[in-house]
């Protein structure tokens, strides 16, 4: 079967096996490598050529509870059919250094990374089953391998949630009778990572169904005024 012959889902499915999006941005404040929505776009590129589709990514405002969220929404094309997958990031009240197009440029490029995540299967790399694969943690313990992951995942909790860091950390340890971080011993590393993977899900999913209710709600009617004459 040529490639013109096949479906848009059969062209999507070998381009989410083929993929390969490394993580060649490392961040000095988390201590870990991580891969942005560019590093996705550059790859899919020839992917995308070589299977006649087009990839477009457009953004939506959001306002809801008194903050602004951004929609993200990618989608994949053959002129015919399409596929769309959409993901949410909400804007920081405020960050160091940026102005307010830039705290929506932040928001916009987070929500577009997993959108594009979403779309062609991108494994995110911290799966508990390969927690001490890759080249990118060789040289490091099992250990800080793992707090690392902690972190990533517990930072996106908090945001998603709008509470402490800390808090979501004392939860996550909590159900699993831990006291502190470090007293997690590595048979229960991949168990500590699926809770709190679980809460950001339930998170997404909440904050997902906020926001289709926001857009459900009725809108206030407009008083009428007599201005007389």
């Amino acid at each position: 079967m040529t490639t013109e012959e096949l479906t848009i889902q059969q062209k999507l499915i070998q381009i989410q096996s083929e993929l390969k999006v490394p993580k060649n941005n490392f961040s000095e404040y988390g201590g870990y490598n991580f891969r942005n929505a560019e590093d996705i776009l550059k790859a899919v590129k020839k992917h995308n050529l070589e299977h006649r589709l087009l990839l477009t990514l457009a953004d939506f405002p959001l306002f809801i509870e008194g903050r602004f969220y951004i929609r993200a929404t990618a989608t994949l094309t053959d002129g015919e059919e399409s596929i769309s997958i959409d993901a949410y990031a909400r804007e920081a009240e405020s960050k160091s250094k940026m102005d307010d197009s830039q705290l929506t440029g932040s928001a916009s490029s987070y929500a577009r990374k997993y959108a594009l995540q979403g779309l062609y299967l991108v494994d995110d790399g911290i799966d508990p089953d390969s927690l001490n694969q890759g080249e990118e943690e060789s040289e490091k313990t099992e250990q800080e391998v793992f707090f690392e992951y902690f972190k990533h995942y517990a930072n996106g909790v908090a945001e998603l949630t709008n509470k402490p860091y800390e808090e979501i950390e004392a939860n996550v340890l909590g159900v699993n009778t831990f006291a502190r971080l470090e007293d997690v011993t590595s048979e229960m590393y991949a168990q500590v990572i699926g809770t709190i993977k679980a809460m950001g899900k339930r998170a997404e999913l909440q904050l997902k169904e906020r926001i289709v209710e926001e857009t459900k709600a009725p809108k206030p009617e407009t008083k009428k005024f007599t201005w007389g004459k």
